[in-house]
């Protein structure tokens, strides 16, 4: 009864396989390899356009400062929610990948920015004001941290707003699958059509081993040669890049990366729904693979003595994880061990 995390579960076995094959012969060095090549018909297709440019790397972290890095001056500021993982959960990554940029908290419910401070946020941008350091990066995270989804419309207001101040548009995807699964939304419609420039497209939580995809839309592929130098100057320029790319060939075949997204969310919504008939109430309404229950002392003790692996969250939930290998026997193992 592990719901820990979905970096905890174990890799498709078809990634094992399409690694695999991708061990054979040699090939050429950091990304100019057949298969690294290649991938970017099938990014293409997935996406829906041609306009793009790509880079990879092993680490979500390493995608979101790397992707971040070039387009933050040291002197500039990213905006973000308060929770975001960029904020909480990467230790000073952004920051020192730009060299010194900063960040700039902003609230908001359910994990997802608030309106109007990022009204508040957009509008004191001045960057003739030496003393105060002006936003260059608007960042949005779906599925957020809080397991919600912004909706196509949301994400294409906020970067209508950040776009008329001068804003470039990143999009922390590190759960993209889920948060398409939620909302019924295509790549493209989530992503490029709805004003997102930059894409950190996560694949790793999802099934793969370690697998995430900085994607460049139209303008920003001017940034595509600093992305690489930065990649390189910071370490993330993997030699044998094609094993990388045989994880997302093989995520990306036939829709798997949807189909495991699938699968979680589903796991998270039987898990979600036995809770709330059992009386427990959830932090936030779970729209992705995590659920966010408000459990007692004595019903998280009963549930760790019973096995089962989670952890406590912000505001005194606790995080339950569910991923494409969670079983339906696991979700109804965890149900019985709270009724007990």
């Amino acid at each position: 009864m592990n719901f820990s995390s979905d970096t905890s579960a174990p890799a498709h076995p078809l990634v094992l396989e399409a690694m695999a094959a991708a061990n054979t012969g040699l090939e050429a060095s950091y990304g100019n390899d057949t298969v690294t090549r290649r991938l970017r018909q099938r990014l293409g297709d997935v996406f829906g356009t041609a306009d793009f440019d790509y880079w990879m790397t092993a680490s979500g972290t390493a995608s979101n400062a790397l992707a971040l890095s070039c387009f933050c001056p040291p002197t500039g500021a990213v905006l973000c929610h308060a929770g975001a993982h960029i904020a909480v959960d990467e230790r000073g990554a952004p920051e020192f990948f730009s060299g010194g940029g900063k960040l700039q908290l902003l609230r908001g419910q359910d994990g997802k920015i608030g309106s109007e401070q990022l009204d508040e946020a957009l509008a004191g941008i001045n960057h003739d004001f030496v003393h105060e350091t002006p936003a260059h990066v608007l960042s949005l995270t779906n599925l957020t941290e809080n397991g919600t989804a912004y909706s196509i419309a949301q994400v294409a207001d906020y970067a209508k707003r950040a776009h008329a101040k001068g804003l470039i548009v990143h999009m922390d995807g590190a759960r993209l699958g889920n948060a398409l699964v939620a909302t019924s939304a295509t790549p493209a419609e989530m992503t490029w059509k709805a004003g997102v420039d930059v894409l950190t497209f996560g694949l790793t939580k999802t099934g793969a081993i370690g697998c995430e995809i900085i994607l460049l839309f139209g303008k920003a592929r001017e940034k595509k040669r600093e992305l690489e130098a930065r990649a390189k100057r910071a370490g993330h320029m993997p030699p044998k890049m094609r094993f990388i790319a045989a994880q997302a060939e093989a995520m990306l075949e036939d829709n798997l990366w949807m189909e495991l997204a699938t699968q979680a969310n589903e796991a998270a919504r039987r898990l979600a729904e036995g809770l709330q008939r059992k009386g427990v109430k959830l932090a936030f309404a779970p729209e992705g693979n995590e659920v966010f229950a408000l459990l007692s002392e004595d019903q998280v003790a009963r549930l760790h003595a019973a096995g089962a692996v989670f952890y406590p969250w912000m505001g005194g939930s606790q995080r339950l994880v569910c991923s494409w290998s969670t079983r339906v026997e696991e979700v109804d193992a965890l149900l019985k061990a709270l009724k007990a």
